[in-house]
Formats: structure tokens, sequence, C-alpha cells
């Protein structure tokens, strides 16, 4: 069986089994198509190495993220044909350490979906769907591949609730979201239809009518961000650096626990609904953003003092 053709069971049986492969199998196939270009027959550690050192330089969490995806299927080929090599684990650090967040002002998020609406394309679906896309995940904090991942009959415009079915480990969320949010999906529902026709059961929608990727939406949110700077201007179609699509999210998260703070609600008791809201697996994650900002540590400090004055 060839490579590419292994590769392909590879990832059929693993989405059989239900891991989420959005960023896998970007990873594996720039891989494979390494190996292809390189003619080798078999993978070993030195390969893995080479096609590593071909990439753009990157984090060390990317890394890392990039030689666990290629060891992975190294190890499935071994598994069949012992030519194949299995890296030793480790080799690669995959340290992660957690990117400082860009907090969007309302300006910039204004800024960041007009410009999104005025992305050319032949029937206007580009900014129609990322000025849109862009809008929801600021304001619901969702991650960009659940939204990505929405589909059609996922949104209830009756009751106004959205239902997430593929958020991290698996678990299914429901958001009820605010009136004029149901409303502005549902414009842009009817729109969509009327440029394309139905041609698929999700939400957002490329140009060809097919379901928009994850790269798409990357890109296209790296080039607005370009324009209205907030990103350096890059030569062929490159991202650079600078604040991220997934910053909207921890803008979203920081600004509710900011207006609890505020108004002067029991923040403790308030985040489990935030936790359940954004979908963390546990409260420790959504208190992470009394750290990464420091007007939200500063406020938590003074509640805390506040709070042991008044025991005295």
């Amino acid at each position: 069986m060839s490579l590419l053709a292994e590769q392909d069971r590879y990832l059929s049986i693993r989405r059989r089994l239900g891991a989420d492969l959005s960023t896998d199998e970007r990873i594996l196939r720039r891989f494979a198509a390494f190996v292809d270009n390189d003619g080798a027959e078999y993978i070993d550690t030195r390969l893995i190495m080479r096609w590593l050192e071909s990439l753009p330089s990157a984090s060390a969490g990317t890394r890392g993220a990039r030689f666990r995806v290629a060891r992975q299927f190294a190890a499935w080929l071994h598994g069949t044909d012992p030519r194949h090599e299995v890296p030793p684990q480790g080799l690669v650090p995959g340290h992660v350490q957690r990117v400082h967040p860009h907090i969007y002002s309302d300006a910039e998020i204004i800024a960041i979906i007009e410009h999104a609406r005025s992305l050319p394309s032949v029937y206007g679906m580009r900014g129609l769907t990322c000025s849109t896309l862009f809008g929801l995940i600021a304001v619901t904090g969702l991650r960009i591949n659940e939204a990505l991942r929405l589909d059609q009959t996922d949104l209830d415009i009756e009751t106004g609730v959205l239902r997430v079915r593929f958020g991290k480990l698996g678990k299914e969320r429901l958001l009820p979201l605010d009136p004029t949010v149901a409303q502005k999906l549902e414009s842009y529902g009817r729109e969509r239809d009327r440029l394309l026709g139905r041609r698929s059961e999700a939400l957002f929608v490329a140009c060809k009518g097919h379901r928009l990727g994850d790269c798409g939406a990357r890109y296209n949110f790296a080039l607005v961000c370009q324009q209205i700077g907030l990103r350096p201007r890059q030569d062929y179609k490159r991202h650079g650096r600078g604040p991220r699509i997934h910053d909207l999210r921890h803008t979203f998260a920081v600004r509710t626990m900011l207006n609890w703070y505020r108004s002067g609600h029991d923040v403790g008791r308030e985040m489990i609904k935030l936790t359940t809201w954004l979908g963390h697996a546990s409260p420790t994650d959504t208190y992470w953003y009394l750290e990464a900002v420091p007007e939200l540590l500063e406020l938590a400090a003074a509640r805390i003092t506040s709070a042991a004055e008044g025991e005295q």
C-alpha cells in the first residue's frame, strides 16, 4: 500500500474513533507531501527532522505538535512494516507556553468586521461570510473550529439557541444568543442562499458553496488585520505575526469578567457560567484570564483585600 493511501486509511480510522483532526490532518498532509517529493520509501528519524527544518520557524509548541503528528504516523506505519522507524519520544520538546492574549478594543473589533465585509470575491460571499464569522466569535467567544463546524440546523431561530456539537473533548453545549445576534445569522443565511442556493449543510460557506475551512478563515483574518494595521503587511500571502482570531475569544471572556467585577457581582459564583459557556473542562482554565490580563488581576486582588478587611 502506498504511503498516501496508508495516510488516508490512518486518518479515516482515527476520524471514526472520534478524533478531532482539524489540525493534525493539515500537518500530516504537509509531511506526506514532503516525503513524496523526497522520494523516500520509508520514514525514519532523519527524514522527520529534515522535514521540520524545511518548515518556517515556529514556536516550541508548534514544532512539538508537528513532530508528534509525524511520530504518531510513523508508529502506525511501523506496526505494519517494521522498516519504518519511530523516532524517540521527546526528541523535539513540545512545551507549550500560553501566548499573552491581545484584548481587542471596541474600535478594533468594529474595524475587523467592517474591513472583512469588503473582502473581494465574485459573488460577495467572502466578505459576507468572514464578517459574520468574525462577528459571531467576538460576541460568543466560540473557538474558530467550533464556529466553522456549525451546520445550518444548529441555529434555532425561534428560540435563538445555537447548538455547538463539536466542542473541545467532544463536549456539546447550547448557547442562548442575544436576539440581535440570531437576527444577524438569519440575515446571513438568507443572503447566502440567495447568492448560492443551498449547496451545503454548513452554516459558513466559501464562494463555491462548500464549508469554509480553517486555513481560509485564518488567512482572511490575518489579511484584514494587516489592512487595519494590527499586523505588518506581508508578501506572498504570509500571515505575519500579531493579534490572532483566537484572541476574539479571549476578549469575550475578559470583558465578561471585567463587567462582573465592575458591577459588583460575585465572580466566584458567576465563573461556572462562563466556564460552561466557553466549553472549558474546568474553572481553572477560565481563571487563567485573571493572570493573563493585568487589570483583571488587579480587580481580583482588590476584591480579596476588601473582603479580608471586612472580616477584621
